[in-house]
């Protein structure tokens, strides 16, 4: 892999990310002290080759994965090996930056049918009075 496609007309050239093999953490085995699977990924927003569109798309998501500087960290541990681990924070990467791209649809405020207004209405009639016949009785004298 030495580009990223990220979709047609747009890819990441891989020295553009920067990455480093580090120890996982929690509990392993025998193993987990001595080998590096997990992978810690950071990708420099304002120095990539992305277009302005996507630099300030990103720059503006709330996310936690993307740093006051503008750097965004990505970390995978989830698998035993490196290259597994590798993989899966690329797929991360790429779906992160795919993600500003979407446009949500606006949503088209409508109003309650003058039928389920009246349902809505009878059914509170209902229970109010059905609640008010369990109140206390009043003894005549």
């Amino acid at each position: 892999m030495s580009e990223l496609k990220i979709s047609n007309s747009i890819t990441l050239d891989e020295n553009e990310v920067e990455i480093s093999a580090i120890r996982g953490q929690g509990s392993g085995g025998q193993k987990v002290n001595k080998v590096s699977a997990a992978i810690h990924l950071r990708f420099d927003i304002e120095a990539s080759s992305l277009s302005e569109f996507y630099k300030n798309k990103l720059l503006e998501l709330k996310d936690k994965r993307i740093t006051k500087e503008g750097i965004i960290v990505i970390k995978s541990q989830q698998y035993r090996s490196q290259e597994q681990n590798r993989d899966e924070v690329f797929e991360r990467l790429v779906e992160l930056i795919k993600s500003v791209n979407v446009v949500e649809k606006r949503r088209v405020a409508t109003k309650p049918t003058k039928g389920s207004v009246n349902r809505r209405l009878n059914s509170k009639k209902k229970l109010s009075s059905q609640k008010k016949l369990r109140g206390r009785v009043e003894r005549e004298h």
